[in-house]
């Protein structure tokens, strides 16, 4: 048995629970950032992070079905969804950024 084989690791990334477990803990971040702003006003506001964090969350559920043996329309839905919420968020940064530069 080499320094790599363990079997119990393994299990953990072929189930999907580590991906599960990543998403969860993705989902309890950003509410508690949310949280947070909306308590304080200090901190991240949502419109800064929201179709970033949706675009990483896509991705995972991509790679969960993938794991699950899904259907392969999922896998495609969800793809196609991170690349979506991605393009909104680089338009979203490129229009912020040419409105903090433009003179008024």
């Amino acid at each position: 048995m080499g320094p790599f084989d363990m079997p119990e690791m393994q299990s953990l990334f072929s189930s999907g629970l580590l991906v599960d477990l990543v998403i969860a803990l993705t989902v309890v971040e950003g509410l508690a950032l949310a949280l947070y702003h909306r308590a304080t006003g200090r901190g991240i506001a949502p419109q800064d992070y929201a179709l970033n964090l949706v675009s990483g969350l896509c991705l995972m559920l991509a790679l969960r079905s993938v794991l699950a043996a899904a259907q392969w329309h999922w896998t495609a839905a969800a793809l196609a969804a991170a690349g979506l919420a991605h393009g909104a968020d680089i338009v979203s940064r490129w229009q912020r950024q040419r409105r903090d530069i433009t003179p008024s």
